[in-house]
């Protein structure tokens, strides 16, 4: 199988953002099982074997990237916002946000465990009016200061009824972020637009008036879980 038939392969079957990481893991996966062969009569033979079984199989698991149905209520009531992320709900909480929407806010942030799937998908249909990437700390994922001092990049979209800012954040075993957006793309509700590698976190920022649906605990899946209402003007 040559490289680009392997890369067709791959990317119907893994999401588009992991390729490099797939061949690479699956690579050393493969070579960890051929060595085995050839030390078949000592002890480290299956050591081995369980290394690149294992190491193929988390590989195949965490850069799967399953379909998602938007639910019907958020594609029909453009106030609705779906969870950019899987993972859980870790904090809850009021914040005033300089960086775009400049005003009084409510911080949703949603931790993500390496066992989540780790695509990323709008939360909300518009314009993207701001993106900035910011090089940061690595800070374990739910530290409360991940969300102000981590590697991270910041995405404001302006919708039908308000600016929204969601962010991408690394946390201590996460070292990439990966997306496909820019300033001035318009933007569909529940669209991928990129990854957050090795376990990360999630934060979404809406107006102080936006209706919590979810709480502290809560797992939530990209595209598909609704997260809040915005204010009708």
């Amino acid at each position: 199988m040559n490289f680009l038939l392997l890369n067709e392969v791959i990317n119907k079957m893994f999401t588009k953002y992991g390729t490099d990481n797939i061949i690479v893991m699956l690579t050393i996966s493969v070579v960890l099982i051929g060595i085995s062969f050839f030390i078949s009569k000592t002890w480290i033979q299956v050591p081995l074997i369980i290394a690149g079984v294992l190491l193929a199989a988390f590989t195949f698991w965490f850069f799967r990237d399953p379909d998602r149905t938007v639910p019907a209520e958020a594609l029909n009531d453009e106030s609705l916002i779906v969870s950019p992320a899987d993972g859980t709900v870790v904090q809850i909480k009021n914040i005033y946000e300089e960086k775009y929407m400049k005003c009084d806010a409510v911080q949703i942030s949603i931790f993500l465990s390496p066992l989540d799937v780790h695509v990323n998908r709008i939360p909300i249909s518009g314009v993207v009016e701001y993106f900035k990437y910011n090089p940061g700390k690595y800070l374990v994922a739910y530290h409360p200061k991940s969300s102000e001092l981590n590697e991270q990049t910041y995405i404001g979209v302006r919708s039908k009824y308000a600016k929204i800012l969601f962010k991408q954040i690394v946390g201590i075993v996460a070292r990439r972020l990966v997306w496909d957006i820019k300033q001035g793309d318009s933007v569909k509700i529940g669209q991928r637009f990129g990854m957050m590698k090795f376990g990360s976190r999630m934060d979404v920022i809406v107006p102080p008036e936006t209706e919590i649906l979810i709480k502290n605990g809560d797992k939530v899946s990209a595209a598909e879980t609704i997260l809040a209402k915005l204010k009708k003007h």
